[in-house]
């Protein structure tokens, strides 16, 4: 686990792929637990260490997490990232390329439970919720594209589904329609940056995560630096 950010109020963490958030029915350690055995053992706290789980990332997603470690900051996280007070950026590495360089995206998703999947629709149906997101093209390689995504709503797998629905599934996942999964079992999605106020000073936090350690990652982003 690497920290990228700490305070007395929050602690920013770079999530790897695989990892779950918080625990759930496969009883795996979640990354919440870590957290707190990290605030035990580098603070030297006694008992109970408080943390609030204030967002997730997907298990094979990567990227920054936020976490909480007073009621208070959570409360005001909470309220903020339901408001749209916490802008988030990912990047996501695709089989091919989007039909334009940078769009928005309007489709309406309905969840399926069982499959622990989402669908997208032109228009609106039954039990579906509108998703909105913001992409634009940052480099382009022979066989992938990186793109930057900004959510606007968030739904369910949400990233996922709706670059599969324009012909771009993202590297890597096999649910969502690529070909092939990555040997380490990841999807190419990334929680890249993440910036807010904060809580309770309410001073700027703008905080960005590394990038895999993985060579096609690397190129792509190089690509996109030449092309600023």
């Amino acid at each position: 686990m690497k920290v990228i950010y700490e305070d007395n109020h929050i602690i920013i963490v770079n999530k790897e792929s695989g990892e779950i958030v918080q625990g759930d029915k496969t009883g795996d350690t979640p990354l919440s637990d870590t957290v707190k055995e990290y605030i035990k053992t580098e603070h030297g706290k006694l008992g109970n260490v408080f943390l609030g789980v204030v967002h997730r990332l997907d298990r094979p997603v990567a990227g920054l997490v936020v976490f909480a470690k007073t009621s208070k900051a959570t409360s005001r996280l909470n309220a903020m990232f339901r408001d749209g007070g916490v802008h988030k950026t990912y990047w996501a590495i695709t089989r091919g390329m989007p039909p334009k360089e940078a769009d928005e995206l309007v489709c309406w998703i309905t969840r399926n439970e069982k499959q622990n999947k989402s669908y997208a629709h032109d228009s609106e149906v039954k039990g579906s919720k509108k998703a909105v997101l913001d992409y634009r093209l940052l480099a382009r390689g022979d066989n992938y594209s990186l793109l930057e995504v900004h959510l606007k709503t968030g739904r369910h797998h949400q990233i996922r589904c709706q670059l599969a629905h324009i012909g771009c599934p993202i590297k890597g996942d096999l649910k969502y329609g690529d070909k092939r999964s990555n040997p380490d079992g990841s999807i190419s999605l990334l929680a890249r940056h993440v910036e807010f106020e904060h809580p309770v000073s309410h001073k700027p936090i703008s905080e960005t995560a590394p990038l895999p350690d993985d060579k096609l990652w690397k190129t792509l982003a190089e690509i996109a630096e030449g092309r600023k």
